[in-house]
């Protein structure tokens, strides 16, 4: 998916929401239409798939973190729309990482960088990390598998 490919479906998806009066929908896209003219104009040409890509996975994640928070904080109304706004822009990402493809990835890498306990972890990350780019997976559980896996090893 190319950049224009991405904001010719965000454009697209902004004017069926707008015909559809979702105000949310309609919301949620025009926040992520201004992040990504945000970060071409901040880079001065057109976004590659990995940036826009990037523009997009930024945004859950903070949708994400804010729903965390409000939720601790008592305010469960404000975490369901976080949560909401996060499910709405999950839609123009790809498909994550299986687990069992991860785990085959972890096990690669530890075995690849000679890793024996815990203390290996930074020699691991090395080898795992540029086979994750372009894959959508949560880093925090990414680390937790490592962290487990070296633990056992």
């Amino acid at each position: 998916m190319t950049d224009a490919t991405l904001v010719a479906r965000v454009n697209a998806d902004l004017a069926t929401a707008l015909r559809a009066r979702e105000q949310e929908t309609l919301g949620t896209l025009r926040m992520l239409k201004s992040a990504l003219t945000n970060k071409r104009v901040e880079v001065m040409r057109d976004l590659e798939d990995r940036e826009a890509l990037q523009v997009v996975t930024t945004l859950v994640k903070q949708r994400k973190d804010s729903a965390t928070q409000f939720a601790a904080a008592g305010r469960a109304e404000l975490a369901e729309k976080e949560q909401r706004e996060a499910a709405i822009l999950e839609r123009y990402l790809p498909a994550a990482l299986d687990a069992s493809a991860l785990a085959a990835l972890i096990d690669q890498a530890v075995t690849e960088s000679g890793a024996t306990g815990p203390k290996d972890m930074g020699k691991v990350m090395k080898v795992l990390m540029p086979r994750l780019a372009g894959q959508v997976v949560d880093g925090k559980a990414v680390n937790d598998q490592v962290k487990a896996r070296l633990g056992s090893a």
